[in-house]
């Protein structure tokens, strides 16, 4: 059993661990050919190769420099799969990995498997125009451009070329033949399939076309695998997950678990700090003979987790990697929460009340125009939040979401009106967490117990209409994703306590409540004639809604003192 499978490992850093996995694989009979990038200091290279030479089933094959996305890559790849092929005839799969793979199983499980497959190759092999994962905008053009230059170290001219030659319309011809197909590079394949790789006739016209194609370890194997193979199987044998950037994930000693539980074979890539997954998958005591199949779906359901999280993020948690991009969040804020227009105008100390009957926290008036008024009169929020108003007006949206995000596990109210700054109304507007509960035209009565001049309280009222107006379209509009309810205020105070009892139902837990206090409304002894003389004086009130006036004329002064609140 032991002798029928060979590994090639391309390492260029971390080579304490690639003398661990090789000695792994030795120990299991398995012939290993280790490339080393020709960037990697000689003395390290000496010191690996003296550390293996008790090993006679560990060779080293001739050195290339490997740049990602080059051909050195290929090349060197070819170098140590024709020497393992040379020197070990009994080889029937060659397993390529990387220094940064660690074997998950034992060697014997890996062996029985590709036993019971001995003409299955192993190598992900998709069609250009199927490929999902290209990241950089090139597909079909990687294969019909020239790329000289490598894309880390001169990225400038890189791309420079690629616009030069789509400019002059330059077109590469595929070998005839040959249809491009691009997968993992960490293939297992059998000797029959790469020794015709190997030694294909046209191989120095098929070198010389893939030396020019960008990434060619993704495409050069996996379309000449198409051409010998009999049969493919498209999958690697090697668990490697990729991040939205096409980078691969870096497993550590927390993902042990995670691991253990998809059966497979090898992973890529390993932290070469990870001790305790080195030490327990290369231990022979920490190995158990398995007998199911790799099965990767078992835990891609937590990687699909991590890259929509790399996407969309948290919900009103934004990412500096995002910021300050519109649109890419998951959504504007944490939790759901609150918004009181027009209800602390019509109640008396209605946030205390609120705070005590649907226990949630109430803030004043967050956006008023001199400071934040956070619940109980703090100058802190949780978050080091601060009461400036300067702070908050510089970025209103970053100012909520983080209020809501740092106080996450409690409702969260606060209050709003006309005369509040209204920059934060549209983005109330688009969020599906707020609940905007509206009593229009409510600044009337603030403006009907205020001693003032009546031209002066006539001016105001014009203006507070025409801002609440504004806010209401925006609040109502067709794409608003908010919970809006709105009342008149002659709507509201026909019957204020049955409005107010389903909006606590909605905010407090559903188990019975039983209030032992009701808000206080303001006295409104002559307000509908304070509307009416609105109305005399010019003005058309519609958001108030209609009041109707009392048979006996009521007096035309107004309370030149605030009611007290009195507690029974």
């Amino acid at each position: 059993m032991s002798g029928t499978l060979g590994i090639v490992i391309l390492a260029h850093t971390a080579l304490d661990r690639v003398a661990q996995v090789a000695r792994f694989w030795a120990r299991a009979g398995c012939p290993v050919v280790i490339h080393l990038d020709k960037a990697v200091d000689r003395a390290a290279c000496r010191a690996l190769s003296t550390s293996l030479a008790d090993s006679p089933d560990v060779g080293f094959s001739p050195r290339h420099r490997c740049e990602w996305g080059t051909w050195g890559l290929v090349a060197a790849t070819q170098d140590a799969a024709t020497q393992i092929l040379a020197r070990h005839p009994a080889v029937r799969h060659v397993y390529l990995t990387s220094g940064a793979c660690l074997p998950l199983r034992p060697a014997r499980d890996l062996i029985r498997y590709l036993d019971a497959r001995p003409h299955t190759d192993f190598i992900e092999s998709a069609a250009t125009s199927d490929v999902p994962w290209t990241v950089g905008g090139l597909e079909m053009e990687r294969f019909t451009l020239h790329f000289p230059f490598p894309w880390r170290r001169r990225r400038g001219l890189f791309d420079r070329y690629v616009a030069l030659q789509r400019a002059l319309g330059v077109t590469r011809a595929i070998p005839p033949g040959i249809a491009p197909h691009m997968g993992s590079q960490w293939w297992c394949l059998t000797r029959r399939t790469l020794s015709a790789i190997l030694e294909d006739p046209r191989r120095a016209e098929l070198d010389r076309y893939f030396r020019k194609v960008w990434i060619p370890d993704e495409s050069y194997f996996q379309s000449l695998a198409r051409l010998w193979s009999e049969k493919i199987e498209s999958r690697s044998l090697t668990l490697s997950k990729f991040d939205l950037q096409g980078k691969p994930h870096v497993f550590y000693d927390d993902h042990l678990h995670l691991l253990r539980r998809s059966d497979c074979f090898v992973a890529r890539k390993v932290w070469p700090h990870a001790t305790r997954l080195y030490d327990e998958f290369l231990s022979d005591n920490g190995h158990r003979a398995e007998q199911s199949d790799p099965n990767p779906a078992k835990i891609d359901r937590v990687f699909a987790r991590a890259l929509e999280r790399g996407r969309r993020g948290r919900p009103g948690k934004v990412s500096q990697g995002r910021y300050p991009r519109a649109g890419r969040e998951a959504g504007p804020t944490a939790a759901r929460y609150a918004v009181f227009h027009g209800f602390s105008e019509v109640f008396a100390d209605f946030g205390p009340w609120l705070a005590r009957s649907a226990g949630a926290t109430v803030h004043g008036h967050l956006f008023a125009a001199d400071r934040v008024q956070f619940a109980g009169g703090a100058t802190m929020a949780p978050g080091a939040i601060c009461d400036l108003a300067g702070i908050r007006d510089a970025n209103p949206t970053a100012f909520l979401q983080n209020l809501v995000w740092n106080a996450r596990g409690t409702r969260q109210c606060f209050l709003f009106g006309p005369r509040d700054r209204q920059a934060i109304a549209p983005v109330l507007a688009r969020d599906p967490n707020c609940e905007l509960h509206v009593v229009t035209g409510a600044w009337a009565i603030t403006l009907f117990r205020t001693n003032d001049n009546f031209g002066v309280l006539r001016a105001e009222a014009g203006r507070l209409q025409k801002i609440e107006e504004t806010t209401l379209r925006a609040w109502q509009a067709p794409d608003a994703a908010a919970r809006v309810r709105v009342w008149t205020l002659a709507e509201f105070l026909q019957a204020p306590m049955e409005t107010m009892l389903p909006i606590l139902d909605h905010l407090g837990p559903r188990e019975a409540r039983h209030l032992t206090e009701a808000p206080r409304l303001h006295p409104l002894d002559g307000f509908p004639q304070f509307l009416q003389n609105l109305r005399n004086m010019g003005m058309q009130l519609h958001l108030t809604g209609d009041f109707a006036l009392p048979d006996v004329a009521q007096p035309q002064d107004r309370p030149t003192q605030k009611p007290v609140l009195v507690n029974k």
